[in-house]
């Protein structure tokens, strides 16, 4: 329909089309931009609109396909809201020593980089898929101490992994129960500990620098959150200061 649509726009110059990475399951290495490997109804979804963008003949414009990966920042809800509520409330424990890896977006990035991608010269962007995705990938237990320190929350604990298996598959019996957002579930223990990092080159090769640090996200989206009432205002210190 939105390319019917489209097809009688003469005057226009561009379209994004916006897919999901979950046209690939987290942890998938996709070798191209047609290597699909979806496990979900919504990423097969995905799956057809890309081919049907494709495919078209109609389109009067250059067109660009961008997956959107885990966008987080200030608007943002369950599950990326719950990780930085689970902080402020002390209850995060990190997976051992394991470092996990993320192709994370702030938003603050993405709306930069579709600025730049709506108007980048045609020849470098026309007919491209890109993830729309900050560069380098963040390192999970890096931004989860950057949260507790802005926020001023409890120290992150560790556990080993055995013990977060178990606790996964209490939430999974607690969900079953009706617990509509327990803590930690199977599902979610999986996709903490699996690393999910995209090619970011041709991305970068067209928007350049991103204007926002991982910690430079992580201030504006806890001040957005203690504006709304998601977390406590930092108590003063007693002097005053």
């Amino acid at each position: 329909n939105l390319i019917r649509a489209l097809s009688d726009l003469p005057n226009l110059r561009r379209v994004i089309f916006a897919s999901s990475r979950l046209v690939c399951k987290i942890g998938y290495q996709p070798k191209d931009e047609f290597d699909y490997c979806p496990t979900t109804f919504y990423g097969e979804s995905k799956v057809v609109g890309e081919n049907i963008v494709r495919e078209s003949t109609t389109l009067p414009c250059s067109w660009i396909i961008v997956r959107p990966t885990s966008i987080w920042g200030p608007w943002f809800d369950i599950p990326y809201k719950t990780f930085f509520l689970t902080i402020a409330r002390g209850h995060y424990v990190h997976p051992g020593n394991r470092t996990i890896s993320k192709s994370f977006g702030f938003i603050g990035n993405s709306v930069y980089q579709l600025q730049k991608l709506i108007s980048a010269p045609a020849d470098k962007v026309n007919g491209k898929t890109f993830f729309l995705e900050d560069y380098p990938p963040i390192n999970v237990r890096e931004m989860a101490e950057s949260i507790r320190e802005t926020m001023g929350a409890k120290t992150i604990r560790t556990a080993p992994l055995a013990a977060l298996k178990i606790g996964a598959m209490v939430g999974d019996i607690l969900k079953f129960t009706g617990w509509k957002n327990p803590p930690l579930t199977s599902f979610r223990l999986n996709n903490l500990l699996t690393n999910m990092v995209y090619d970011s080159a041709e991305l970068e090769a067209v928007v350049g620098e991103l204007p926002y640090t991982m910690r430079q996200g992580v201030a504006e989206t806890v001040g957005w959150m203690r504006v709304h009432g998601e977390i406590k205002q930092p108590r003063p210190c007693k002097n005053g200061a």
